[in-house]
């Protein structure tokens, strides 16, 4: 008798390729090592795959005709797992800072807020500035535009400026991204 999970359907795991008798193309692009790559049969290819005791695996679908590789599919699958982690690994991660002004923030302020922006593009973070007006303030849309011009150009040698002064409702925003490391 075989158990059911709690759900009450068996899980069917979805193959990522086409191996074997799955294949349905006529003609196939045989490719493998020991074996002599050329278009085949697909009844040829499979018997080739089958006197080596190997499975014949669908690599490219969509070319025409299709690709078929004579390898272990297990061994395959685990190959292919493995290159997506390692594509994985090596992706880089977008990390965004955020500094925050007021439109009349002194110049203590925004020094001390320079300094932390320079921080985060050094270990290559970007940095979104935005100058939040709060009330009547965002009549002084102006001191907005001047406060986040002055603070880009103040990080010209560390991050390169990729959205200009936007407002958006109460917020004024830029983003800097920063330079690739100089070799």
């Amino acid at each position: 008798m075989a158990l059911r999970p709690p759900s009450g359907r068996f899980r069917v795991v979805e193959e990522p390729y086409k191996i074997n008798e799955r294949i349905t193309a006529k003609e196939v692009r045989l490719v493998g090592e020991n074996i002599e790559a050329g278009v085949v049969d697909i009844n040829t290819a499979r018997a080739i795959a089958k006197t080596q005791n190997l499975d014949l695996v669908e690599i490219a679908p969509t070319a025409v005709p299709p690709v078929c590789k004579v390898v272990d599919y297990s061994k395959f699958k685990y190959e292919q797992k493995k290159k997506q982690k390692e594509i994985k690994a090596k992706a880089q991660k977008v990390v965004i800072k955020e500094i925050r002004f007021g439109p009349n923030t002194d110049d203590h302020d925004f020094d001390f807020k320079l300094k932390h922006a320079i921080n985060f593009l050094k270990e290559g973070s970007k940095v979104k500035a935005y100058v939040h007006f709060v009330g009547r303030t965002i009549v002084f849309k102006e001191r907005g535009v001047n406060l986040l011009n002055k603070f880009s150009e103040a990080l010209t040698d560390y991050g390169k400026l990729e959205m200009e002064p936007k407002l958006e409702g109460k917020r004024m925003t830029i983003i800097l991204a920063p330079l690739p490391p100089k070799k």
